[in-house]
Parts: structure tokens; C-alpha cells; sequence
């Protein structure tokens, strides 16, 4: 199934997806009574942060990401997935860390789980985002180098 404008759209996939991550995000809070935010996930891995879940899950949720996604890729003729360069990525990781700490969480944090709860610290979060996102698209096409120009 294509949309006009978008042949590269996979609806179905999407909404199979946010399907599972809501499912994965009710099961942890239902189940491990923890919000799945992926940097306060992270941090416990990394020995960054404390907390009641063992690093070991920790680890197991953040491995469980990028292989998940390779499974996926692997098993459908989805294409395989692209990435910038090393630098890029950490240069990147750094800054989406100082972000998640100043914002109080992640983007999964406050979109996924912090909405569903109505949680107005999560509702400004996400608008901030949106916000910020919108713009960068539009200073990035006003300057002749996003992906719409």
C-alpha cells in the first residue's frame, strides 16, 4: 500500500509498529511498574543513573533496539537501515544526552508514555519538540540544504 506523495511509505508497518511499541510501553508499566523511556533506560545500563531496574534488563531493553530493527530488516525487504559516520553518531549521542537530561527524558519518555498519562510536563515536552523540529525543517529548506529544497 503506497500514498500519493510518499512511495516510500509502509502505513501498515507504522501502525503495526506503534502498535508494539504502545504494547512494549503498557507491559513495562504494567508489568515492571517503569516508564520506557529509552535514556533513563540507557543511563541504567550504562551505570549513569540509578535505579530499581537491574542493569542487566537495562541492557537487554537497549540491545533489543538496534536488534530488533536488524530482524525486521533481515526477514522483510524493508531496506537496511542507513547511518552516519562515528563522529556523526557520537557528536549526535551527545547532544540528544544533554537534551534528554535538561528535558527530564526522552522523546519516547514524554511521547509515548508521558502523553498517555496526560502528564503536562510530557505535553510540553512534546510541543517543545514538535516546535523545534518544525523549525530546524524550515531553516534547514531556507537555507538550501534540507531535503525539501
Amino acid at each position: 500500500m503506497t500514498l500519493p506523495g510518499f512511495p516510500d511509505a509502509a502505513p501498515l508497518a507504522g501502525l503495526a509498529g506503534g502498535v508494539l511499541i504502545g504494547l512494549a510501553s503498557a507491559l513495562m508499566l504494567l508489568g515492571a511498574g517503569r516508564i520506557a523511556g529509552v535514556s533513563g533506560i540507557a543511563a541504567r545500563a550504562f551505570g549513569l543513573a540509578d535505579g530499581s531496574q537491574p542493569r542487566i534488563g537495562a541492557w537487554a531493553f537497549v540491545l533489543g533496539l538496534p536488534l530488533g530493527a536488524l530482524i525486521v530488516t533481515s526477514q522483510t525487504s524493508a531496506a537496511a537501515p542507513a547511518f552516519a559516520g562515528p563522529v556523526t553518531l557520537v557528536v549526535a549521542g551527545l547532544i540528544v544526552g544533554i537534551g534528554t537530561r535538561l528535558g527530564s527524558g526522552c522523546t519516547s519518555g514524554h511521547g509515548v508514555c508521558g502523553m498517555s498519562r496526560l502528564s503536562q510536563r510530557s505535553l510540553v515536552a512534546v510541543a517543545t519538540f514538535m516546535a523545534t523540529g518544525f523549525a530546524t525543517v524550515a531553516v534547514m529548506n531556507a537555507l538550501g540544504i534540507g531535503v525539501l529544497s
